[in-house]
């Protein structure tokens, strides 16, 4: 495994991977903090490819200036010696200045669908993750990219940057890996106290109450936003941002429910600690890569 920290040589190695060895590249884009969500990624990445490449890069610009870029969890060394149990062929770990030089001012947006959910709570956040990948993307230039349910709306953010730009990556989006508590693993986990840590499990108590409601008929999507609130509030740690219920693929909010795929996301808060999780309804997964799509 080496550990590549300039953009040149990850572009000429990766280069290398494609002309000359004709092998397959997949790549991980995260911001180090490893976790069993991100180590899901990889173990998949190592089956289906024939060279991987973990990134590990904490992205200033999906950061608005009151988050907590300066306090998010760092750890290059732990990481490193994580991914040496699973076979990763590459980590690119580079500097700020080496993705975004000295009068760097091109930015990529994905309109419409980056306006909604996070991206009306975190404006800018999605034009930071869209830029970033791009970047990414072009160095790398992967065959398949890898990302979590957890970030529901991110992956259709990526989904539609990788469309829209025509990229050849196939972005591949893997379940939500959770706690025994059923919390859904998160780099931010690392900021709960232990009482809050217990209580945000009600996040995935409060959706799967959701998803039994609509197993059971329910189909109302007012119903069930207020079905997860009220579960949560229930929670005296807990501060609900927001619940909704939108299409799994465009993000229009539903009212009623129909045959469409459904998304029921959240954003809430324990302490200074914020959190998103959510849970598909209508969904089903592929054989081929396990990654879900919806019917």
């Amino acid at each position: 495994m080496e550990i590549i920290n300039r953009t040149q040589r990850m572009r000429s190695v990766c280069r290398k991977v494609r002309r000359d060895q004709e092998k397959t590249i997949g790549l991980v884009p995260t911001m180090g903090a490893l976790h069993e969500g991100h180590l899901s990624l990889v173990r998949e990445a190592r089956r289906m490819c024939d060279t991987v490449v973990v990134s590990i890069f904490v992205n200033p610009k999906q950061f608005a200036p009151a988050e907590d870029f300066q306090t998010y969890p760092r750890d290059l060394t732990k990481d490193t010696m994580l991914l040496a149990d699973y076979n990763v062929d590459y980590i690119f770990a580079p500097a700020v200045e080496e993705i975004y030089p000295k009068g760097f001012s091109t930015h990529v947006e994905v309109e419409g669908i980056s306006d909604q959910l996070e991206g009306a709570a975190r404006p800018g956040h999605f034009r930071g993750v869209a830029t970033v990948l791009t970047i990414l993307f072009n160095i790398i230039r992967p065959d398949f990219a890898y990302f979590g349910q957890k970030d529901a709306q991110q992956t259709l953010v990526v989904r539609k940057l990788v469309r829209d730009l025509a990229f050849d990556t196939e972005v591949v989006v893997l379940p939500t890996v959770r706690e025994e508590s059923g919390l859904a693993f998160s780099s931010r986990n690392a900021y709960l106290s232990e009482d809050d840590r217990r209580a945000a499990a009600v996040l995935y108590r409060a959706l799967a109450h959701a998803e039994s409601a609509y197993g059971e008929g329910e189909r109302n999507g007012r119903k069930l936003a207020e079905l997860v609130r009220a579960d949560i509030e229930r929670e005296p740690a807990a501060r609900v941002e927001y619940v909704s219920v939108n299409d799994a693929d465009t993000l229009a909010p539903l009212e009623r429910l129909d045959d469409r795929p459904v998304l029921v996301s959240l954003a809430v808060r324990f302490g200074k600690t914020r959190l998103i999780d959510n849970i598909l309804l209508n969904r089903t997964r592929t054989g081929k890569t396990g990654a879900l799509t919806s019917v």
